[in-house]
């Protein structure tokens, strides 16, 4: 028997070490393993942005993972009070995140919930700050690339325009 902690609830589970872990799902058009990085990106997308390839692999993750149709489930239902700045519905989609027993959105609920005036904010409020960030990120980006290099008149240079 193997053992492995929970960090969050610091119980200690036994893991019979002769299982097998689930296999990564497997795209059957192709044969070949589907990603978590394109799970995830598939995850958010309806069904109506999707490829037919694309709406193949997600039926294979629901069929081969239930976590995923539960994660894919929640996912829309967010996406969707984004959309219709539904500000009522955060409480339930709270609560359900949390009973759904997968990590990383019980994670992401309970990040929402330290600051819900926040969310409830950016859900209600037609303004973003995504302009402002970009330019930030790109800027750090340049400092970090010049980092030890150049002087003020260099970054000067590259930062603005010929």
């Amino acid at each position: 028997m193997a053992k492995w902690r929970n960090p969050k609830s610091n119980t200690v589970n036994l893991k019979a070490t002769t299982a097998v872990p689930n296999p990564q799902p497997v795209d059957h058009a192709t044969g070949r393993s589907i990603s978590p990085i394109v799970a995830a990106a598939l995850c958010i997308k309806t069904r109506g942005m999707l490829t037919a390839n694309q709406a193949a692999k997600v039926d294979a993750l629901k069929k081969d993972w239930p976590e995923f149709a539960t994660m894919r489930r929640l996912a829309m239902r967010f996406r969707g009070m984004l959309k219709s700045k539904s500000v009522g519905k955060l409480g339930s989609w709270l609560k359900d995140a949390q009973k759904s027993g997968l990590y990383a959105m019980q994670h992401f609920a309970r990040t929402a919930q330290r600051d819900v005036d926040a969310v409830k904010n950016a859900i209600a409020e037609p303004w973003s700050n995504g302009q402002t960030e970009g330019q930030i990120n790109r800027l750090k980006a340049l400092k970090r690339t010049m980092y030890g290099r150049a002087g003020p008149e260099l970054l000067r240079a590259r930062l603005l325009p010929a």
